[in-house]
């Protein structure tokens, strides 16, 4: 059995933002590239998929049914353009990107399941377009469908799993995220994020509310401090996450986060993605058992992208060995 997933799908890569938009195509070409240069390292444990796009009704389990058909006229109204249109601000539709986000959301879909039956400890989806600032009726911040909220809601729906942990790496806030599972108890939100920064969410007082008070965690952080201020941040507010006992840990994975980003000022170098990758699996594996399924949100320098990438693919894999050594 591989200890680790790789999902894709050649749609996300039509998603036309144009070369300039910084979510350009090229992200998942140096993806790409990267992974396959460290596959006869990985071969015998990373096993490549290509995921099924996702059902568009599965979008309404935590997007409104006006948001859904939103994205679908916009790709509809790109095509009869001839050209990729602005939606919003930082957002672009092209004639593909219909399809596009439903491979995205797809592909952390299927990671759910395969993981969930038990088929790998863990799995990494390396999609686009990302999903973290997409709200239930809002398109943003180069998202349109929240690919892990869809995720959580669908491994809920589908009995496989009941309580959820995210935790959400990017350099930006994910406030698509946070709105969504913000009065819900059963899915706890961790995001540790660059303030004040874009968009403008995720103070410290934003806790949840109502039935979900108590399971939306923020962590705040100024740019341009010793990577180790992040990292020992995040993994103190995990263990405060790790209460919650969550028998699923997805994680928004955005290499934004990386000292040489263009959009951010955090300082992350690639053997602290490993670092933060194992410790958080080996901090919720008592009550997940390992399962972990990640997602690509952010990271847009490309070459930096592909390492990361490569590196956090690794640490799912050392992960996955180390619990099987504990388990026998």
């Amino acid at each position: 059995m591989a200890r680790a997933l790789f999902y894709h799908h050649s749609a996300c890569s039509l998603h036309d933002t144009g070369w300039h938009h910084p979510e350009h195509q090229g992200r998942l070409r140096a993806v790409s590239s990267a992974v396959a240069a460290a596959l006869p390292e990985l071969h015998a444990d990373v096993e490549s998929r290509e995921g099924t796009p996702l059902a568009p009704l599965l979008a309404e389990l935590v997007h409104s049914e006006r948001h859904v058909r939103f994205i679908r006229e916009a790709a509809e109204a790109a095509l009869e353009a001839g050209a990729p249109r602005r939606v919003e601000v930082d957002t672009v539709v092209s004639d593909h990107s219909w399809q596009a986000t439903l491979a995205a959301a797809g592909c952390v879909v299927d990671g759910v399941r395969a993981v969930c039956a038990g088929e790998a400890p863990a799995a990494f989806a390396a999609v686009r377009p990302p999903g973290h600032h997409a709200e239930s009726d809002r398109v943003m911040g180069f998202c349109l469908l929240n690919n892990v909220a869809v995720a959580a809601a669908v491994a809920r729906e589908e009995g496989l799993a009941d309580r959820i942990l995210i935790v959400d790496w990017d350099a930006h806030h994910g406030n698509g995220t946070q709105e969504i599972f913000y009065r819900d108890p059963e899915v706890f939100y961790l995001s540790i994020h660059q303030s004040p920064f874009y968009p403008g969410t995720g103070a410290m007082e934003e806790r949840g509310a109502g039935p979900g008070d108590g399971t939306t965690l923020n962590v705040p952080m100024a740019p341009g401090l010793a990577p180790e201020a992040y990292v020992d941040a995040l993994l103190a507010a995990a263990e405060e996450a790790t209460t919650f006992a969550p028998d699923l840990l997805l994680i928004s994975a955005g290499f934004d986060a990386a000292r040489d980003d263009p959009l951010a000022g955090f300082t992350l170098e690639t053997h602290h993605f490993e670092h933060l990758t194992r410790e958080l699996i080996r901090m919720t594996a008592g009550s997940t058992g390992g399962r972990t399924v990640s997602a690509l949100e952010g990271g847009y320098e490309p070459k930096s992208l592909g390492r990361n990438v490569v590196a956090h693919l690794g640490a799912l894999v050392e992960s996955s060995a180390a619990l099987e050594v504990e388990r026998t």
